[in-house]
C-alpha cells in the first residue's frame, strides 16, 4: 500500500448513479457541519486540529451490516484512539434515529445525521437508486480517513466488511510509524 491510498471501485451500474466525482486521496476534504445523535453540532473543523478522523458512510441503522461494522469499531475505539484517530459514522438516519441505534446496540462512535445528504454528495457515496421503478436516495457505505490537516489519506469506495477495520488500523499505524520516523529524521538533521 502506498503512502496514500485508494480502494475504490466503478460505482456506476445500471440503476445507479452519483452525484458528485469520487474524492482521492491528495485533495482537501470537504469540510462540513453537521447534528449528531444527541443533536448537538459536530463541526469538522474543530475535530480536525491534532488528530486523524475516520469518516464512515453507510445506508442505514437498522441494516444488519451497519451493526456490525459500528460494532466492530465501537470494540476497537481505544486502538483507534491510540492512532490518533476519531471514528465518525454518517447516514441519511434521523438523530433520534441513531440515538436509539446507538443506545440499544451499544455503539461509541460518533453517528451524524445528513438526512438530506448533502455530505454525501461532496464526498461522492450519494446514489439514486431505481427500484420496482421508483428512484430512490441511498448510500453507497465508504470510508474516507482525513489527516489532522485536513487533507484525504484514503478515498476507499468499495468497504469489504470482513476485514474493513483492521485494514484501516494498520494503515493508521503505517502512517504514524511514516510521521513519527520523520520527526525523528528531522531531529537528528536540525
Amino acid at each position: 500500500m502506498g503512502q496514500l491510498a485508494t480502494w475504490s471501485s466503478d460505482l456506476v451500474s445500471s440503476g445507479t448513479s452519483r452525484a458528485e466525482p469520487p474524492l482521492a486521496p491528495g485533495s482537501t476534504a470537504p469540510i462540513f457541519c453537521l447534528p449528531n445523535a444527541d443533536m448537538g453540532i459536530f463541526d469538522l473543523t474543530e475535530v480536525l486540529p491534532g488528530r486523524m478522523v475516520v469518516l464512515h458512510f453507510y445506508p442505514r441503522d437498522v441494516m444488519p451490516s451497519s451493526l456490525k461494522q459500528a460494532i466492530s469499531f465501537s470494540e476497537r475505539e481505544r486502538e483507534f484512539a491510540k492512532c490518533g484517530a476519531m471514528v465518525v459514522g454518517i447516514s441519511l438516519d434521523e438523530c433520534l434515529t441513531h440515538a436509539d441505534f446507538r443506545d440499544e446496540n451499544g455503539i461509541a462512535m460518533e453517528l451524524l445525521s445528513d438526512p438530506d445528504g448533502e455530505v454525501c454528495r461532496l464526498y461522492g457515496v450519494w446514489q439514486d437508486r431505481l427500484a420496482d421503478g421508483v428512484v430512490r436516495p441511498a448510500v453507497h457505505r465508504s470510508t474516507f480517513v482525513i489527516g489532522s490537516d485536513g487533507v484525504l489519506l484514503l478515498a476507499d469506495y468499495n468497504v469489504d466488511l470482513r476485514d474493513h477495520t483492521e485494514k484501516l488500523l494498520e494503515l493508521l499505524k503505517t502512517l504514524n510509524r511514516r510521521k513519527n520516523g520523520n520527526h525523528q529524521e528531522h531531529r537528528r538533521h536540525a
